[in-house]
């Protein structure tokens, strides 16, 4: 591989850089059009073809965003570069000409944060193991998922996804990666996007197999739901509720004012409903044309069936939320009988079973146990049910059980925690307010391999899903293969979530 290797595209040629070793490193190659002017609001267009040679050496411009609140600004990296072509991808390969499985990366952040080009995502490892990766940047906040019931979409952040899978399928064969192999991985709002694009059609045979980490299949709103929020968007902003009059405020405005929603759905759950529940105003729509139905539902019958699927989650996702903020040691057992009912549980019976597994628990660690559930471990377990059901391709599932010593060890195997393991890029260090300094490397060197093993194979190296066993890889410094983990607290959900 040359100096400054050049790969040819659709849309013309890019010049990337050497990463590590004999890694290629392309970036900020454009998978659509500029999103901005009469592209606002509007699904994505393929981009503009240049002569020439792309340089490709930097990573491109990131979605408009507003920064995280604190103190998780602290503890999530954010990368924000400025410039209107947004829609780009980032692609590392240790041949271009190979013909290589691929892994596509879709980054989390609640849909209103995030990007492909945090560090802790650089795909070096994964290249040096026989792995094309990809990352890409989508749309975020009301300009990727805005819903004013105009007969407009309001999923153009899917529809960004959609559009850099088609661009893969069309492209990655120039740098090394076989189009019929690819893996699409994602994590929280990366993991939901995919449960949605399971379900839809546009995006039918763009995938082989799929990862989904913290995030499954249930987190959607309704067209009614979506509704409201954006013309509350366009009320807190003091604008018609229309993409014109919201296309023409100032990008800062806007993405602050998202921000403020997400507090007042916070605010006044009975309005809200699900939005409220979720903790996010913006999600995909159920809009009955890319979404027809809920994913969940669509994946029950059907949908994605021929995908090999790995997905999971953290032990104690939740305690992100709760932990560094100092809300755990605040929930009163008043407020935890009613987020516990809120849920849909009989919160006499809930708790009673899972303090027997938590002998001492306080009312936030147990708030914790019951919101990562409704959250994130059950929708995974029904994901992995539906889909085993079809009998079509396998289903595995695993749980990141390791717990860093951070916030005197109360901050537990939480939310995002396995994302530098998963990438093998402990030693990059921007979660190191996570993880502490010294996180374990052999537990990354074991959740990479089943990673890239599951690309490479359809299988991560154990037993595939079944409702009987329910056989589970619980990812921790010594990995074992467990059954039906916290089977009492997952029963206490059926029929339920």
């Amino acid at each position: 591989m040359t100096q400054q290797p050049v790969v040819s595209t659709a849309y013309g040629s890019v010049r990337g850089t050497l990463a590590e070793g004999e890694v290629a490193a392309f970036k900020g190659i454009p998978f659509a059009a500029p999103p901005v002017g009469a592209l606002r609001f509007r699904p994505p267009r393929p981009p503009a073809r240049w002569g020439g040679v792309r340089e490709a050496e930097a990573y491109g411009p990131t979605a408009p965003k507003a920064p995280y609140a604190p103190p998780l600004d602290a503890l999530l990296p954010e990368v924000d570069i400025p410039g209107d072509d947004c829609l780009n991808l980032n692609v590392w390969t240790p041949d271009t000409g190979g013909r290589l499985p691929v892994m596509v990366w879709v980054h989390g952040g609640g849909f209103v944060n995030g990007s492909g080009s945090a560090p802790v995502y650089d795909g070096t490892r994964f290249a040096r193991h026989g792995v094309v990766l990809v990352t890409l940047n989508y749309r975020l906040g009301a300009d990727g998922f805005l819903y004013l019931g105009d007969g407009a979409s309001p999923n153009l952040g899917l529809l960004d996804q959609i559009a850099a899978l088609e661009w893969v399928a069309g492209n990655i064969a120039a740098f090394g990666g076989d189009p019929d192999r690819v893996t699409v991985f994602g994590e929280s709002a990366g993991a939901m996007s995919i449960g949605a694009l399971l379900a839809a059609d546009r995006a039918a045979g763009l995938f082989h197999r799929a990862v989904l980490q913290s995030g499954a299949a249930h987190h959607v709103l309704t067209p009614a739901t979506a509704q409201r929020l954006g013309r509350h968007l366009a009320e807190l902003l003091g604008v018609e509720p229309t993409r014109r009059a919201l296309a023409a405020v100032p990008t800062g405005e806007l993405v602050l004012a998202q921000r403020e929603l997400r507090g007042v759905t916070l605010a006044d759950p009975d309005r809200w409903g699900e939005a409220a529940l979720h903790l996010m105003p913006f999600e995909p729509v159920v809009d009955g044309e890319l979404l027809p139905t809920a994913p969940h539902a669509a994946i029950a019958a059907g949908a994605g069936a021929g995908v090999d699927l790995l997905l999971g989650s953290n032990s104690d996702e939740f305690r992100l939320f709760l932990t560094p903020s100092g809300a755990l040691d605040q929930v009163t057992d008043a407020a935890l009988h009613r987020a516990t009912a809120a849920y849909g549980l009989d919160p006499e019976e809930a708790l009673t079973v899972y303090r027997a597994a938590r002998p001492g628990a306080a009312p936030g660690e147990l708030l914790a146990a019951v919101a990562t559930d409704w959250f994130y471990r059950i929708p995974a377990v029904r994901l992995a049910e539906a889909h085993t059901a079809q009998r079509a391709a396998s289903t595995h599932l695993y749980e990141f059980a390791w717990q860093p010593p951070t916030y005197g060890g109360r901050l537990g195997a939480c939310h995002a925690a396995e994302i530098p393991f998963v990438f093998d890029n402990l030693h990059e260090g921007s979660f190191a307010g996570l993880l502490g300094t010294e996180p374990p490397g052999q537990l990354a060197e074991a959740m990479h391999r089943a990673w890239v093993s599951f690309a490479t194979t359809g299988d991560p190296g154990w037993a595939p899903y079944d409702t009987t066993t329910r056989p589970v890889m619980r990812f921790d410094t010594a990995p074992e293969l467990v059954h039906d983990p916290r089977g009492a607290e997952r029963a206490l959900w059926e029929g339920r979530r």
